[in-house]
């Protein structure tokens, strides 16, 4: 492969940690901007090149191996801010900077990007693999809060959508199409977020959870309550006692009120922290790293199955994340083939919670996304932004 013109004559070879999914790139070239950008896809189109955009790299080893990849470009040299209007609440930054970079420069101003997930990388990784935490609970997804988006295509061209005003809806929704595109459409090189003040109290209330049912009904009577809370998290180790912990924001009068709520409601003796649960926002330490959404009412019929399906090889699987709003993550024990075992009989029972089964991070043999509903529509999305499929190809569900 020559790279004897343009940017990509200065791509240098990939090394071993470069590594995608398992797949080793070609090269790397790491862009400054979004021309620069632009002019590498280009190259790229013209030589027929593999794709793949990487950020910080916390989540290369997610989803499906890519089926080729030819050219890595590397996001990160696209870290600035490119402003900060304070007054209303919205940041416009470069896809390559850090989500803590970006927490740094907002926060003299009492702001904070209300996203919390479970590998914080750059803005583009969060966009592209629609990455949420705790937060989404009160703030929504990555989705609710990007207003503006900027891309390019895999022909080069450069495409815009939405702008630095809340209420802008005109023209094509592009940033909700590419959150949690995993890179299939487009690199995402530019994004506008709508931020929130800082909270001037935070509290945390853990309370026990005895078993599935109990967790079931703690967390309805949290959700229903007036209390208010920020973020309502489920920990449940796989050979220890589960907890249910319950985040307050607000002024140190409001929040001392909700959490005297909270103690009441929960009953017992709930632990009242200033400082968050060790486990809080982190996912489950394990080889095989499962997603697995449901229904709020759907919770007890989760834990149960899943603790039905680990129990027939020999284990328990370690449980933990955001049951207020129906997202949870779940490390399976086992080797290959147990997980394979474990993810079809939970894909085969899933209607009863109301949810999917995707395996982030696991054995190469399992598919990580199993049946995908509008999955023929998603291809012809892809083949109208990405008619050659050079993007990130076999990386998303149904190979796209």
């Amino acid at each position: 492969m020559s790279t004897t013109e343009g940017l990509l004559g200065r791509a240098r070879a990939a090394e071993p940690a470069d590594t995608i999914a398992g797949v080793a790139p070609g090269q790397v070239v790491s862009p400054a901007s979004t021309a620069e950008t632009a002019e590498v896809l280009r190259e790229a189109s013209a030589r027929g090149l593999t794709v793949v955009a990487r950020g910080t790299g916390t989540k290369q080893t997610w989803g499906a191996p890519p089926s080729s990849v030819d050219l890595v470009v590397d996001t990160t040299r696209m870290a600035a801010v490119v402003e900060h209007a304070a007054g209303d609440l919205i940041v416009h930054a470069q896809a390559g900077i850090t989500l803590a970079a970006l927490q740094e420069t907002v926060a003299p101003a009492g702001q904070r990007l209300a996203l919390d997930p479970l590998c914080p990388g750059t803005l583009g990784g969060l966009i592209a693999t629609a990455g949420s935490g705790p937060l989404r609970y009160s703030h929504g997804a990555v989705r609710d809060l990007l207003i503006g988006i900027t891309l390019v295509r895999a022909d080069g061209v450069v495409a815009k959508s939405g702008g630095k005003v809340v209420k802008n809806v005109a023209g094509y929704d592009l940033g909700k199409l590419l959150a949690g595109s995993w890179g299939s459409l487009g690199v995402i090189t530019e994004a506008t977020f709508r931020l929130h003040p800082l909270p001037a109290t935070s509290r945390w209330v853990a309370a026990p959870v005895d078993g599935a049912t109990d967790a079931d009904a703690l967390v309805q009577a949290v959700v229903h309550s007036q209390t208010v809370p920020s973020a309502v998290e489920l920990d449940r180790p796989a050979d220890d006692p589960a907890t249910l912990a319950i985040l307050v924001e607000g002024t140190e009068a409001g929040v001392a009120a909700r959490v005297a709520a909270l103690r009441d409601l929960l009953g017992g003796t709930p632990e009242v922290r200033d400082t968050p649960p060790g486990w809080w926002g982190r996912p489950p330490v394990g080889d095989t790293l499962l997603k697995l959404t449901h229904e709020i009412a759907g919770l007890p019929r989760l834990l149960d199955a899943l603790d039905t399906a680990t129990a027939r090889h020999g284990g328990r699987a370690a449980v933990r994340g955001s049951a207020g709003v129906g997202i949870l993550h779940a490390t399976l024990p086992g080797d290959a083939e147990a997980v394979r075992a474990v993810v079809a009989e939970l894909r085969t029972a899933s209607a009863a919670w109301g949810g999917d089964v995707v395996v982030l991070d696991g054995p190469p043999e399992v598919d990580p996304w199993g049946p995908v509903r509008g999955l023929d529509l998603m291809r012809r999305v892809k083949d109208q932004f990405d008619p050659e499929h050079r993007l990130a190809p076999g990386r998303f569900v149904g190979g796209i």
